[in-house]
């Protein structure tokens, strides 16, 4: 009895549920570089080159773990473009009695997995992807009945069921939940800098680097140097790397945001953990360890902690208990095209330029980078959210639909009407000048309110504010904000909100075909 076990590029793990309690003689694996995988967003070329690397890389291993693998490679012959046509073509060169498989991470994967019973007749198994803390059942018990879905509540959860940085007596490492207060800091001047880990590109990574040159180059970002772990011995030196040189300092100055310096204290293990070459309590543990053994601070590690069994995993849930409604959200009915300088950095706005710049170049920015300076900016300036939810989803490195989407139409944009937040991340260019040091060489200037001089971010802000006073005057975390609106006089008001007018008519739109094809 021959199973086809379908592989897909997110499931890099050799403790992947289909891969278990299998008889390796009976058992195919299929592994398919799938052309409309990269191309149903035009992802950064850097994001293909990742994934095809570690996909191959991980054949390698199974095939010498002793699986049998097909793997179909983009250039092949035939190659059908979908997930779909591939497990067909691989039904009629196999002729398996059954299809074994692990629920695909994003909603549209799933919806095709769903198919596959019917269009190659076939029994097919569709296992939970066990590699997440919190499995889904478990999610939509705990959001079930809720009027709010508040992270902090489920990450206490998350700390209870794991145990990690918990006391014998159940209790908080240090009698409290979250250190986010102690996480604020400001870098001094002349700080070196930890840089992760990078790896030399081997054959089989050069070979993808040139197929990727080849096929995608009219795709955003740059595709060299390249030098990230696509294999799990890469991915655990990256993690011990990150343990011993950057995480004592990483909870301090995780909000930090410093120009040319890409990565700060940040670990960048994310695209290790969603390819699934890294599990995400390991990396936990790995942390929690360096605290235990007093190499590493408790706000840093469990700034750290909150992340994964926090942030990911909520965001995960948040985003299969709302899809496929969640994608169309728009609760501020923003409907401006998404400016074009996200696509080629070309503004005057240093903060904004410096991180196109960054992403353009390393497929990455920091969440911080990502929530008050990219996200900030287009939620201010009321920009589509599926179009700047799009652009995430294209630029990084780490990015898949299942936590890029929550993280961007709900935390981000305030699309999905106070589901995942309680308040718009919305701030000004005051902010950004405590949290960089971006603004001191800023054509523009942060400390000027209005006019064509002074911070966009700060006009606009404002303006924000006033164009949905209907909707946040009465929540509680907004009403001192309001507060200082009313206090403007009119004459005030209607200089910040046509001061924000004149800047957004400078906006040119991004052309078509960026993000998805034409």
């Amino acid at each position: 009895m021959t199973i086809l076990i379908p592989v897909l590029g997110d499931q890099l793990s050799p403790t992947l549920a289909s891969l278990c309690d299998v008889d390796q003689a009976n058992a195919v694996v299929l592994m398919m570089e799938v052309w409309d995988e990269a191309t149903y967003v035009r992802h950064h070329k850097k994001k293909i080159a990742l994934i095809f690397s570690a996909m191959r890389h991980f054949a390698d291993e199974l095939r010498a773990d002793g699986w049998t693998v097909d793997y179909v490679t983009l250039d092949a012959d035939g190659n059908t473009h979908s997930f779909t046509g591939e497990v067909r073509r691989a039904v009629e060169r196999h002729a398996p009695e059954s299809i074994r498989v692990v629920a695909g991470g994003e909603y549209r994967v799933r919806q095709q997995q769903d198919e596959w019973a019917d269009r190659t007749g076939l029994p097919v198994e569709i296992l939970e992807d066990d590699r997440f803390v919190c499995p889904l059942p478990d999610f939509y018990t705990w959001a079930q009945g809720r009027r709010e879905f508040r992270m902090e509540h489920f990450y206490r959860d998350m700390r209870r069921r794991t145990g990690l940085l918990m006391t014998p007596a159940g209790k908080p490492v240090g009698d409290q939940w979250n250190f986010d207060h102690d996480n604020r800091g400001t870098p001094p001047r002349g700080l070196n800098y930890p840089a992760p880990a990078r790896f030399a590109p081997d054959q089989t990574t050069r070979g993808v680097l040139d197929l990727v040159a080849k096929r995608f180059a009219g795709h955003f970002g740059d595709l060299e140097p390249f030098g990230l772990p696509v294999t799990r011995a890469q991915a655990l030196e990256a993690l011990d790397q990150f343990v011993t040189t950057a995480l004592p300092d990483f909870g301090r100055y995780q909000d930090a945001m410093i120009a040319g310096q890409d990565y700060l204290y940040h670990s960048s293990l994310s695209s290790s953990i969603n390819l699934g070459l890294l599990d995400p309590i390991e990396v936990c543990a790995a942390a929690v360890a360096a605290y235990e053994k007093g190499d590493a601070p408790l706000n840093s590690v469990e700034g750290f902690v909150r992340q994964i069994i926090g942030w990911r995993e909520y965001m995960r849930g948040m985003y299969w208990w709302d899809m496929p409604k969640f994608a169309g959200r728009n609760a501020l009915k923003a409907k401006r095209p998404l400016p074009d300088f996200y696509w080629t950095g070309e503004t005057e706005m240093r903060c904004l330029a410096q991180s196109v710049d960054q992403t353009r170049r390393e497929a990455y920015a920091h969440h911080i980078q990502r929530l008050m300076v990219l996200g900030n900016f287009a939620m201010l300036a009321g920009v589509d959210p599926q179009a700047i939810s799009d652009w995430f989803l294209v630029v990084y490195f780490d990015a898949y639909e299942w936590v890029e989407m929550p993280n961007v139409i709900g935390m981000s944009q305030f699309a999905d009407g106070g589901m995942i937040a309680s308040k718009p991340y919305a701030g000004s260019g005051a902010y950004i000048d405590r949290m960089s040091d971006y603004c001191g060489r800023c054509r523009y200037d942060v400390k000027q309110k209005t006019g064509p001089d002074a911070c966009p971010f700060n006009a606009l802000y404002w303006d924000f504010l006033a164009r949905h006073e209907k909707r946040f005057a009465g929540n509680a975390r907004m009403r001192n904000m309001y507060a200082t609106w009313r206090r403007f006089s009119p004459e005030r008001q209607a200089e910040y909100r046509a001061s924000a007018a004149a800047f957004l008519d400078t906006l040119e739109p991004a052309g078509k075909g960026w993000a998805r094809e034409d």
